[in-house]
C-alpha cells in the first residue's frame, strides 16, 4: 500500500545518490558530488577534538551556542561593517540545508510562490514544495560566444539573465526570493548592477530575500561577492545562510547559520526548533574556534589560492577532453559543454561517463524545475586533491 504524502510523493531519488553509487561500484574518480576528499585543516580538527575532551557534549542552546553566534557576528561586521546582535540576529542549523527548509516552512504559506534562478541547488524546488509553495524559476542562460560582454542581459563572459523575465516574475507576486551566490551548479557570482536590480524588486514587491553564499570565500580571477544584506534597505528583508562545511572543508559537521534582522531570525528559529532543535555542541564550540582563528592566521587567503589551483588544473583537464567549459567565477564547480562530443542527453552522457570512462560527474538537467529544457551539460567538481583531479584527466582524455 503506497504511504507516501503527496509532498514527497514526486521526489525519487536523488542522481547525486545514483551516481556516487556507481562512482563507488566501479571505482569511478568521483568528480560529482560536491565534498573535499582531502582532511579539512589541523586547526578546525583539533579545536573540535578539544571541544570534546572539554565535556561540551551536551544540548546547545537551540538557536546556537553563544560562542559560535557571537563569532559569527564578529565576523560579519569585519567583513561588511555591519554591527549585529548575537543573540537576535545570528541562528545556528545542522548546515545551510536545514536552514534552507526552515526559511521555506517558516515564511511560505501553501499557495504562496518562492522566486529562485534554475539551473538550481537542488533542494530549491523541496523546500519549497514541502511547504506548500509554488515554484517561480527565472532562467540563468549559459555565456553567449556572439554576445557583448558586460551589463545585464546577454553575456559572453558569465552565466546571465534576463531583466524582463526577472520583472515577469516577480510581478507574480512572490513571498520569498532564493539567491545562490556564488552559484551552485554555475558558477556564477552576480554582479552590482544585477543585485541592485534584485533589491529595486525586491523592495517594490516587499520580496524577502533568503541568499545561499556558502561559498562566498571561493571566488576567482579579481570577482568579487556582494552579500544582497549590504544592498541599501536590505538588512531588513534579508537572511544571510552560510556553512562551515564549505569554508573548513568539514561538510560532514553540518553547521550552518543564518544572519539577518531579528524579526527574520525569530520566523527560521520557530520552524528550528521542531526540525532539529540544536545542532551538535562540540562541533558548534569548534567551529567558533576555527572562524576566530581564521581572523588572523591567513587560513582564507590560503583556502581560496588552493581552490584557485584546482580549477585550472581541472580547466585544463576538460580541455585536454575536448569538453569546452564555462566560465567559473566561484563555488568549486565547473560545467562543460557535452554537445561538442555529440550528446544532448546529460544524464546519459554522465552514466556513461562513470561506467565507460570511469570519472563521475553530474547533469545539469537535474537543477532545473523542467529537466528537458536544461542545455546540454555536466558539473565537475574541484574541491578534490590535486591528484585526483589528474587521474580524473588521465581517464577524461579517452573522450578525444
Amino acid at each position: 500500500m503506497e504511504r507516501l504524502a503527496k509532498r514527497v510523493a514526486g521526489f525519487g531519488t536523488s542522481i547525486f545518490t545514483e551516481i556516487t553509487a556507481l562512482a563507488v561500484q566501479l571505482n569511478a574518480v568521483n568528480l560529482g558530488q560536491g565534498f573535499p576528499d582531502f582532511a579539512g585543516p589541523e586547526f578546525v580538527k583539533q579545536a573540535a577534538a578539544a571541544a570534546i575532551a572539554a565535556d561540551h557534549n551536551q544540548y546547545a542552546a537551540a538557536p546556537g551556542l553563544p560562542r559560535l553566534r557571537q563569532a559569527v557576528a564578529a565576523q560579519w561586521q569585519r567583513d561588511h561593517g555591519h554591527e549585529i546582535d548575537w543573540a537576535s540576529e545570528v541562528t545556528v542549523t545542522s548546515g545551510a540545508t536545514e536552514a534552507l527548509c526552515d526559511a521555506m516552512l517558516a515564511l511560505l504559506n501553501p499557495g504562496d510562490a518562492a522566486l529562485f534562478f534554475e539551473p538550481a541547488y537542488d533542494a530549491y524546488l523541496p523546500d519549497v514544495t514541502l511547504a506548500g509553495g509554488v515554484a517561480v524559476p527565472v532562467r540563468l542562460h549559459p555565456p553567449d560566444p556572439q554576445a557583448a560582454a558586460g551589463g545585464m542581459g546577454r553575456r559572453s563572459d558569465a552565466w546571465w539573465f534576463e531583466p524582463q523575465e526577472l520583472h515577469d516574475a516577480f510581478a507574480r507576486r512572490p513571498k520569498v526570493l532564493l539567491l545562490n551566490s556564488p552559484h551552485n551548479p554555475t558558477g556564477k557570482v552576480f554582479d552590482r548592477a544585477e543585485l541592485e536590480l534584485i533589491a529595486a524588486l525586491c523592495r517594490e514587491y516587499d520580496v524577502v530575500a533568503v541568499t545561499d553564499e556558502v561559498y562566498d570565500r571561493l571566488t576567482f580571477d579579481g570577482t568579487v561577492h556582494i552579500p544582497l544584506a549590504t544592498l541599501p534597505d536590505m538588512w531588513q528583508r534579508t537572511l544571510t545562510l552560510n556553512s562551515a562545511g564549505k569554508t573548513f572543508s568539514v561538510t560532514g559537521w553540518k553547521i550552518g547559520y543564518a544572519v539577518g534582522p531579528a524579526h527574520l531570525n525569530h520566523a527560521l528559529r520557530q520552524a528550528h526548533q521542531w526540525v532539529t532543535f540544536a545542532t551538535a555542541t562540540p562541533l558548534q564550540d569548534a567551529t567558533a574556534a576555527a572562524i576566530e582563528a581564521a581572523a588572523t592566521n591567513g587560513y582564507y587567503q590560503q583556502f581560496q589560492a588552493e581552490y584557485d589551483e584546482r580549477r585550472r588544473l581541472l580547466a585544463d583537464v576538460l580541455d585536454e577532453a575536448g569538453l569546452p567549459r564555462l566560465p567559473c567565477q566561484g563555488s568549486y564547480f565547473l560545467s562543460a559543454d557535452i554537445s561538442a562530443l555529440g550528446y544532448t542527453d546529460d544524464r546519459a552522457f554522465c552514466r556513461y561517463l562513470v561506467t565507460e570512462v570511469g570519472v563521475a560527474a553530474i547533469p545539469t538537467s537535474v537543477f532545473y524545475v523542467e529537466p528537458t529544457d536544461a542545455p546540454p551539460l555536466a558539473r565537475f567538481c574541484f574541491a578534490k586533491h590535486l591528484t585526483t583531479i589528474a587521474a580524473a584527466g588521465e581517464r577524461l582524455r579517452q573522450l578525444r
